[in-house]
């Protein structure tokens, strides 16, 4: 078999493996959702509505810190070491979770679940790394909405996966047993399929792609932190997609976390259809993935000449939301938010993906792409919970979503400005 035939062998099973390894991620994020009625009901536990918002505020925390220290961290340990053993840690921690945690009251919930979020940020970091090392440049943007789907879905399998075992009358114990030994089964298998890059199947290595901060210096060799970081903490276009993430994050978490109770106060859907129709959002970014990866390599990674109409669309959708009374008119409503995400994914998905992997290089990819996320999540959070909350609250959801067309317009203006750095860069 020639070198070719072999890399493109081994492409395909580093692809569906870093899927299935970041879509299994999800079964061990997913299974407090989905165990959430159980877990208030438990009077062992005594836990009430306010604990266990708070378990959700310290994951998200602890999430946002370990995007920043664990994508760092795996730019010296290696893209497959973090991914693999964030996976084996969630495991671990899941099922002690389920094993013992309510036993030492609610202080040790929160430790193991904070715990549980700052492991499970190894795994993005890590798969940028690796795909980073096996794609060419060419075909990263594609390749990146590929794997994106992982999250799109993952989350969504998961709930269907432990929610059937939950349907068949297991407790909350028994859900997060289950939770951690699926991962742990998936990481496994990750760790026999998975391989660092071509070198390790004696493949010769790819070049790095071009554009990144670290220029001529790009490259495998370990160097200082103060090497590792200044470059990119000093270059301006890094810091436009951070601020292009953070609006792009808001926007979208948003979105997830508020549209079934929009549906059903704003536009006078059941609680039942508006829960189950909210998945519109995730559906129509999944096709917002795979089409603008594709048109990105097409254009030759010209990022910005994809970004700024997609924004600029997403802010007319956003500003349509916020002028229009949708009551009674629940395919409007729907299409108007169908026409959000998949006018937001797209530029969201390059961010802390094929930018970061473009940004960074192969020397700095799991940098790059953890603190990307790392500032969207930790401003994205606030924005997204405790921010919507008292707006709507206050004023209603009218006032949320033009506080969302705001947003859009100071993300456009960022998006703009990354647009002409981009165009200078290619024309000099």
């Amino acid at each position: 078999m020639s070198d070719a035939a072999r890399l493109r062998r081994w492409q395909g099973v580093t692809l569906a493996t870093l899927f299935v390894g970041y879509a299994g991620y999800y079964v061990c994020r997913s299974v407090l959702p989905v165990a959430s009625t159980q877990i208030l009901a438990d009077p062992e536990l005594g836990l009430d509505t306010a604990g266990y918002g708070m378990l959700g505020t310290i994951g998200v925390l602890c999430y946002a810190i370990g995007k920043l220290l664990n994508g760092v961290t795996a730019q010296y340990a290696g893209g497959r070491a973090a991914f693999l053993l964030g996976m084996g840690l969630s495991a671990a921690l899941v099922l002690a979770f389920g094993w013992g945690g309510g036993a030492f009251g609610g202080a040790a919930l929160l430790a193991l679940w904070g715990a549980n979020r700052f492991v499970q940020s190894m795994g993005w970091v890590g798969l940028v790394q690796i795909a980073g090392r096996w794609f060419p440049h060419g075909r990263m943007a594609t390749v990146m909405g590929v794997l994106s789907l992982s999250y799109l879905f993952g989350d969504a399998l998961a709930r269907l996966y432990l929610g059937a075992f939950a349907g068949a009358g297991l407790g909350w114990r028994d859900l997060f047993v289950v939770a951690g030994g699926t991962l742990g089964v998936v990481a496994c298998v990750s760790c026999v399929l998975l391989k660092r890059g071509p070198r390790d199947v004696g493949l010769p290595e790819l070049p790095p792609p071009p554009g990144s901060v670290f220029g001529d210096r790009d490259g495998d060799a370990p160097v200082p932190m103060r090497e590792l970081l200044g470059p990119l903490l000093s270059n301006r276009t890094f810091w436009l997609v951070c601020a292009m993430n953070v609006g792009l994050t808001s926007i979208r978490e948003t979105f997830n976390y508020w549209t079934p109770l929009y549906l059903n106060q704003e536009v006078g859907m059941g609680t039942e259809v508006a829960g189950l129709l909210s998945f519109l959002f995730p559906l129509t970014g999944a096709v917002a993935c795979l089409a603008a990866g594709w048109g990105a390599d097409r254009l030759g990674g010209r990022y910005g000449r994809l970004i700024v109409p997609l924004v600029l669309l997403a802010s007319i959708a956003l500003a349509a939301l916020a002028a229009l009374d949708l009551r009674g008119h629940p395919w409007a409503a729907l299409g108007l938010i169908g026409a959000v995400g998949l006018f937001v994914m797209g530029p969201y998905t390059f961010c802390a993906g094929v930018m970061a992997v473009t940004l960074g290089g192969r020397r700095g990819a799991s940098a790059s792409a953890g603190i990307i996320d790392a500032v969207a999540y930790g401003i994205g959070a606030v924005v997204s919970g405790v921010g919507a909350g008292v707006l709507v609250e206050r004023f209603g959801f009218g006032a949320l979503l033009e506080a969302l067309f705001g947003l859009a317009i100071a993300t456009l203006a960022v998006a703009v400005l990354y647009g002409i750095r981009e165009e200078r860069s290619y024309a000099t």
